[in-house]
């Protein structure tokens, strides 16, 4: 079969996965080719049990793979017969040399563009898809145009909006796509290259276009205005506990507010993910480089704002459980960074774990879907761990629960069971304000939720 467009991505994660699925699902005159460097994704691709968990992306995959939706592992063979180069490789922070801990490591990132050079044969469009730093492409053209190759290529900035749990709907129903090109006439014949692309489900409308250079930054300040709102609103839930105020009731106040609105005004342990303490840094660390220490400052304090939440809540459970928790049993429920994944990145349960193994407590940890990130994790941590599907089996003769990931299962739990299987007095820590803390009270538990008044026995 002959198609219209060859398109590539390199780079089978978390961005580049989901997103070329949709363009095959939504573009069957295309045929998308997926390559990376880890043979083991790639077969777990080609299999029947998918690398990443994401509502909804194993019936794309199984709708379109090996019909025009691939997956390889010859990268060089894939920059030779696409003209349409999406890079969505991984760009961690750096950990070590100059910016080391804040600024982005972009070694994956370099060594891709040199191979798209070195095998190149036809002009190609190159894509940023990975989250980069403001001022990339114009490094990605300087290797891409460091010799006489006579070979041309435009470089494009496309950065993923995407929320993990909802990524699939995201990618149907997107708020936006943001396509930054040069403004010359190469540049905007590349880009409407691109905008050709999603436009066959996307409205125009939708598809928004900018300087490249704006588009980059977009995706850091996006994420980092995100961040923030979870950071104001942890903030507050500290000052809310103190005076008795309820958390979610100032939060459906300011929220209902139509300048404000309400997304992401649910307090609390914290945000984790790939992307937001990243991305922060990463902003952070630019405004550094061009000597704006003040406005770094206001940034890193997002950041700070998040540790001290998941700080705070190990304190909240030590000072609620008697100032010791050597030798008592933990349960946490959940241990993804948010739910509807298995990604751990990030994670508040992974500090909270490692805390409360320092205070010599032993740790249960139950999830559905990261049980086994949750293992590799806390490989290396030091004390008494379990891990355990079933979270009745877990929660059984513990001391305590801890909610950590916003799973609807453990609303819907049977408390009055998980109570009279406890340890004696019984708490439950909510750090995600799921659970009826009345009803939890009411059963028999000690309840501390986020940011409102504790409920108690004693």
């Amino acid at each position: 079969m002959k198609f219209e467009k060859n398109i590539l991505c390199i780079g089978a994660g978390y961005v580049g996965g989901p997103t070329m699925a949709m363009i095959a699902h939504e573009c069957p005159q295309y045929k998308v080719t997926i390559v990376d460097i880890n043979p083991d994704r790639i077969a777990q691709w080609n299999s029947d049990s998918l690398p990443i968990y994401e509502p909804g992306l194993d019936e794309l995959v199984k709708a379109t793979r090996d019909r025009n939706l691939f997956f390889s592992t010859d990268i060089e063979q894939g920059i030779r017969e696409n003209d349409i180069i999406f890079v969505s490789v991984n760009t961690p922070t750096k950990t070590f040399g100059t910016g080391a801990g804040m600024a982005a490591d972009l070694q994956y990132w370099e060594k891709t563009a040199r191979q798209i050079l070195e095998h190149s044969t036809s002009p190609k469009i190159v894509i940023e898809k990975s989250t980069l730093p403001v001022r990339t492409a114009h490094a990605m053209e300087r290797i891409l145009n460091s010799t006489q190759k006579s070979v041309r290529f435009d470089v494009l900035s496309n950065p993923e909006f995407l929320a993990e749990g909802t990524a699939i709907n995201d990618l149907k129903n997107p708020d936006r796509v943001l396509i930054g090109s040069r403004e010359t006439e190469e540049g905007l014949k590349a880009r409407n290259a691109l905008v050709e692309i999603y436009a066959n489900w996307v409205p125009r409308k939708k598809i928004i276009t900018a300087n490249i250079w704006s588009s980059e930054l977009s995706k850091l300040v996006s994420n980092a205005f995100l961040a923030q709102r979870v950071s104001s609103i942890n903030a507050i839930s500290a000052l809310c506990e103190k005076t008795e105020a309820d958390v979610s009731e100032v939060a459906k106040a300011v929220g209902s507010d139509s300048r404000i609105g309400s997304r992401f005004l649910n307090a609390s342990i914290g945000f984790g993910g790939s992307c937001f303490k990243k991305d922060i840094l990463n902003l952070v660390y630019l405004c550094r480089h061009y000597g704006l220490d003040d406005v770094a400052d206001y940034w890193e304090g997002v950041i700070k704002i998040n540790f001290y939440q998941q700080e705070r809540f190990v304190q909240n459970m030590l000072t609620a459980m008697f100032n010791t928790l050597a030798g008592k049993r933990i349960c946490l429920f959940g241990f993804a960074f948010k739910a509807n994944t298995g990604d751990t990145r990030e994670s508040p349960a992974i500090y909270v774990a490692r805390r409360l193994l320092e205070e010599q407590a032993e740790v249960v940890i139950t999830d559905p879907k990261a049980l086994d990130n949750a293992r590799i994790d806390l490989a290396n941590a030091q004390g008494k761990i379990h891990f355990v599907d079933d979270p009745y089996e877990a929660a059984k003769g513990c001391h305590a629960i801890a909610i950590m990931t916003e799973w609807a299962l453990y609303g819907e739990l049977d408390y009055a069971r998980l109570y009279r299987d406890a340890e004696k007095p019984a708490f439950i820590f909510d750090g995600r304000n799921i659970l009826d803390p009345q009803h939890c009270f009411e059963v028999g538990f000690n309840v501390f939720s986020i940011g409102k008044r504790p409920r108690t026995h004693f």
